[in-house]
């Protein structure tokens, strides 16, 4: 690589990690180019993305960011997965290591926050961001619907109630 093309990569991995709502870090040795296109094919599903590159280069792209504090993390071959939503990135690569034991993560940052391996696996369990919006508007539609009947049933009693008067008074 020539300089270059490395200021232009950690360039491009610092506004990445400045976006990114989670980032996972992961030892990667023994695993093929097919499980690692198969792990990136996953992540670009589920929203994120995975980057393999130099740990010098990594550290670099993470100053400046709220995640600078995992640059320890950064030794061997390491893998970076990364992703807007906080439990995508954990969940894909959580998923992926439970089937693929020379997958092993090391840790993460979700935002100032540091995540042992422990985290990362806590995070995956955590339903989506989509999914915690809708179970939220559902908690909301129903009150409403709720109310809604509750205003219309005094209305609906009157009616009961003129109706009936009516009816007597044409049996009058």
């Amino acid at each position: 690589m020539e300089r270059a093309e490395k200021r232009e990569l950690v360039a491009t991995l610092n506004t990445s990690f400045k976006d990114a709502g989670v980032i996972v870090v992961a030892h990667y040795q023994g695993l093929t180019v097919a499980e690692l296109q198969a792990l990136r094919a996953r992540m670009k599903e589920a929203g994120g993305k995975v980057k393999v590159a130099k740990n010098r280069l990594a550290k670099l792209a993470l100053q400046g960011t709220d995640a600078a504090h995992i640059a320890d993390l950064f030794k061997g071959p390491t893998v970076i997965a990364y992703s807007a939503d906080p439990v995508a990135a954990p969940k894909v690569v959580s998923d992926y290591a439970k089937t693929n034991d020379k997958l092993v993560i090391l840790g993460g940052a979700m935002g100032t926050t540091n995540l042992d391996p422990n985290g990362v696996k806590a995070l995956a369990t955590m339903p989506s961001l989509d999914e915690l919006r809708a179970k939220l508007v559902g908690m909301i539609q129903t009150p409403a619907t709720r109310i809604a009947g509750v205003v219309q049933a005094p209305a609906a009693q009157l009616a009961r109630v003129f109706g009936a008067y009516a009816k007597k008074d044409e049996a009058a």
